[in-house]
């Protein structure tokens, strides 16, 4: 049998979770036609392939301008239902059993559409998956940080309104200039209320903004991390503590992070004792979601089917499940593991 078709098929059959998923990321180029036609938007492209092609980012700014740009044809409930329900669907063919979803709501609010628009169409979908596919999930609410704070605590006072359906907050967007001591008071806020908290930090920005985006915001998981590694006494205390960190390959690639696979640090992180898992991040953009992150990282690190089975427990152990469900969880991919062997 072919290695890379076995290994494919080991990656996409493992039980896994899903931490770092922007769902404004997974718009399909079909999709964001489909939704613009409905709701008679103008595209300034002019076919599916007049996107693809678009998809090539030099850095992290270049492809935020053209991901709030298609995040623009979202406008009703059901288009937020239909973007959602198009992800979901995606990672049960790759038996990703629980997922924890950012949304941003400023993207939509800033232009006119309703929060409860937004969330409504979110939920309902990750409830609609719990019923048909069994995927639990958790949903963060993230800030945009080239935004101010004062926006930021706006934004916390609305989602106080649906708190039974919102687990935590994050922060995400443009990183270099926007630490996370920016946003501190209203983490303060967000954790006092007991909302999960985690932050974006050490993607493009150094790992100064880690260090604050744990000692000053509190969070419990860190988004990205690569730039921990720079510290040796921060990536010491990342490992001691088992502070997950939601590792995002292929986004790391495209938005030239690293400058290629070989180079990227995920293999050391684990060597360190560090609890990295594998997510996609914007896999609409980025040219892949889970299954693809974890293999072709695979082949490039020449990662074993050991540190697969790692990974994906790592998957759930970072996870915000309660001990019973990370439990269950856990037994399901040790048991699936034990039978591929």
């Amino acid at each position: 049998m072919d290695k890379n078709i076995s290994l494919k098929n080991f990656i996409n059959n493992i039980p896994k979770a899903e931490l770092h998923l922007h769902i404004e990321g997974t718009f399909e180029p079909e999709l964001m036609f489909k939704i613009a036609e409905r709701n008679k938007i103008k595209l300034k492209y002019n076919s599916v392939d007049e996107i693809h092609s678009a998809y090539k980012f030099n850095n992290l700014q270049e492809f935020l301008d053209i991901y709030y740009e298609g995040a623009n044809v979202l406008i009703t409930e059901q288009d937020f239902y239909d973007l959602t329900w198009e992800y979901l669907e995606k990672i049960h063919s790759q038996n990703v059993l629980h997922t924890e979803i950012f949304f941003d709501p400023q993207t939509h609010t800033d232009r006119g559409i309703e929060f409860s628009t937004v969330i409504s169409g979110i939920h309902h979908a990750l409830k609609d998956a719990e019923r048909e596919f069994g995927i639990t999930s958790k949903l963060i609410m993230s800030f945009l940080r080239h935004l101010s704070e004062e926006d930021a605590f706006d934004t916390l006072q609305q989602g106080f309104k649906f708190r039974d359906w919102i687990d935590g907050v994050g922060l995400d967007s443009s990183e270099a200039g926007n630490p996370p001591s920016k946003f501190k008071r209203v983490f303060d806020k967000a954790r006092s209320e007991g909302f999960l908290v985690m932050a974006h930090a050490g993607e493009e920005g150094p790992a100064e903004y880690v260090w604050e985006a744990l000692d000053l915001l509190k969070v419990q998981r860190i988004d990205h991390g690569n730039r921990s590694l720079d510290d040796e006494q921060l990536t010491r205390r990342i490992a001691e503590e088992q502070i997950a960190l939601t590792v995002c390959p292929l986004s790391n690639l495209k938005l030239r992070v690293v400058k290629n696979l070989e180079e990227h640090p995920l293999k050391t992180m684990l060597d360190k004792g560090i609890l990295a898992t594998v997510n996609s991040d914007d896999p609409a953009y980025f040219g892949g979601y889970v299954t693809e992150n974890y293999l072709e990282t695979a082949q490039a690190l020449n990662l074993s089917k050991e540190h697969i089975y790692q990974l994906a427990r790592n998957s759930f152990e970072g996870s915000f499940l309660s001990s019973e469900e990370k439990s269950k969880m856990l037994e399901r991919v040790d048991e699936y593991f034990r039978s591929q062997k």
